[in-house]
């Protein structure tokens, strides 16, 4: 079969098919794979939004045993007279948290860039450590290190007796400086390779020289290391440029690399997967991925066509969240001469197969300011791991570029900081009521557990659920009349009918929910076997309290 698969190499593409084990073509939430994968059907060309396969035709019945259900999209939902409404990450008020102080980050050896920056980096909770671990960029094009937290607030740099003082490794052409992407693998079954990394070297030349003649091609190696501190021997991959990444999808057991090509349209991304990271080094299997597309609008003060600079993911819940950085210009050229930082921000997307993004609300996630002397004026990054959750919330470390050093020196890649944004746990979208009362019907689900969940504000207001059969009939002792009334702003509460509130008669039968809502937003909700409310569903970059990457404990162990 042809297609866009491989990397560009003359002009052309280098084809790898790739057919599906039988029992892959079916995924935890009921979605069938096509036979070939990845998909080889994308358009470098094309300006359209990505199609959603499983949208367009989602199974008959949605199993929901694994993770909080969120309503990002209609996947769950058969019919609604609620709103839909996305949220955006509130910046913290003390950003930023975490900003150039020591002789690396200063950085005389470019001009004094004051720079740390996580391009990518990786931000995770630790359970062996009980500690919250920031991997970033000590200076432009720097050392690789890290920095420890309990709150994600306070950070503190510890003396690792390695490279100098927080050091992991020192920057060079054949050691960090590239951009180094780092993943905690709280799932491995070999300690040795609990963490994961890509560093990007630089051959054939160095920094400068590729910024100025393009002459040099940057090269990637895969690492691995029990600790995040001593890494083995790189083994080298395929080609790509800089800011190549990768994540880990749990719902298929595979390690997805998220390639940086160019392409005609300017700025892409490739996808390649492998169930072993290492044996993934070659990325023969390369597809072209997804760009930004015709929803995403240039800025009106600088014009430049949007472009995709980086795509990360990570398991959240039920879903994979997508943290697409959309390149907005101006040309580096420009940004060069008249030392500003270029404009990216922060845009979400959501997938249910680990391939396709839906991308629904195009309103940067966590803006650029584009104003004159703010820490996070421009150039945006967000890191690997993308979310960490504590609470009722989630916390979205970013990078931003002031433009200026503390010394006033100026320049495109300079002053660059960390801060924290913040958003309700599951809240990015949510179903809203006024003072009518609304109805949302999901589509035929299955469970296993036996209590059920939901995220819901709703204190001035009120709601209530009932369970429907497939033909839509009510089923007496679960009817919105024998419904308690819920009047809270929670994001974990107990469903409760007069009966109780065990469905395990239910469990296994096709069966829908429907909410009736007053005056409220609806976030998620979800099955339990537990009465703490676990919702065995993925914690984006961690949680405290939690020894794995699934919530097997509920809400309260937060």
């Amino acid at each position: 079969m042809k297609g866009y698969a491989g990397q560009p190499q003359a002009n052309h593409y280098v084809v790898t098919v790739t057919l599906i084990d039988s029992s892959d073509w079916v995924l935890y939430n009921g979605i069938r794979l096509p036979e070939i994968w990845p998909p080889q059907t994308q358009d470098p060309l094309d300006t359209s939004p990505m199609r959603i396969p499983y949208l367009e035709n989602p199974p008959e019945i949605i199993p929901i045993d694994v993770g909080r259900q969120l309503f990002v999209d209609d996947f769950l939902i058969e019919t609604s007279t609620l709103e839909r409404v996305f949220h955006q990450a509130q910046k913290y008020e003390g950003n930023p948290v975490f900003y150039p102080e020591t002789a690396d980050e200063l950085d005389e050896y470019h001009g004094n860039s004051a720079v740390t920056y996580l391009g990518q980096g990786g931000v995770f909770y630790d359970p062996q450590d009980d500690l919250f671990k920031m991997f970033y960029t000590a200076g432009w094009r720097g050392g690789l290190a890290l920095a420890t937290s309990k709150d994600l607030l306070s950070w503190s740099r510890p003396n690792l007796d390695l490279a100098g003082g927080n050091i992991i490794l020192p920057r060079g052409v054949l050691m960090a400086g590239g951009d180094n992407a780092i993943w905690l693998d709280l799932n491995a079954k070999d300690p040795q390779q609990r963490y994961k990394l890509i560093i990007e070297r630089w051959v054939d030349g160095d920094w400068k020289n590729y910024f100025k003649t393009r002459k040099g091609l940057p090269r990637h190696t895969l690492h691995t290391s029990a600790d995040g501190r001593i890494w083995s021997q790189g083994v080298p991959t395929g080609s790509a440029s800089d800011y190549t990444s990768f994540f880990y999808n749990p719902f298929r057991d595979r390690w997805v690399f998220s390639l940086k090509q160019n392409t005609e349209r300017g700025r892409a991304r490739y996808y390649s997967e492998n169930s072993d990271f290492i044996q993934g080094a070659p990325w023969k299997d390369a597809v072209y991925w997804v760009n930004a597309d015709e929803l995403d609008k240039p800025d009106p003060s600088i014009g430049d066509a949007a472009q995709l600079y980086n795509l990360n993911a990570v398991a959240y819940e039920s879903i994979l969240l997508g943290q697409f950085y959309i390149h907005l210009g101006p040309h580096n050229s420009i940004s060069e001469e008249q030392k500003v930082p270029k404009i990216t921000e922060l845009k979400m997307g959501f997938s249910r197969d680990g391939f396709h993004w839906d991308r629904p609300d195009r309103k940067p996630f966590i803006e650029a300011t584009r104003q004159e002397g703010d820490w996070d004026r421009g150039y945006l990054h967000g890191t690997m791991g993308i979310c960490l959750v504590m609470g009722d919330k989630l916390w979205f470390p970013y990078t931003g570029y002031s433009g200026i050093a503390p010394d006033g020196h100026r320049g495109m890649y300079t002053g660059a900081s960390i801060g924290m944004a913040t958003l309700r746990r599951d809240g990015f979208a949510s179903m809203e009521a006024g003072k009518e009362t609304g109805t949302l019907l999901t589509k035929p689900l299955t469970f296993k557990g036996k209590h059920l969940f939901v995220n819901v504000d709703c204190p001035q207001g009120e709601l209530r659920v009932e369970i429907l059969d497939e033909q839509n009939r009510v089923l007496k002792e679960f009817s919105s009349k024998k419904s308690s009334p819920i009047r809270v702003d929670k994001t974990l509460y107990k469903v409760q009918w007069d009966a109780g509130d065990d469905l395990s008669a239910l469990a296994g039968k096709a069966v829908k929910f429907r909410f009736h809502l007053t005056n409220g937003k609806l976030y998620s909700f979800w099955v339990s076997p537990d009465k703490s409310g676990a919702s065995y569903g993925y914690l984006g970059g961690g949680s405290p309290g939690v020894d794995g990457a699934v919530d097997n404990k509920g809400i309260h162990a937060y």
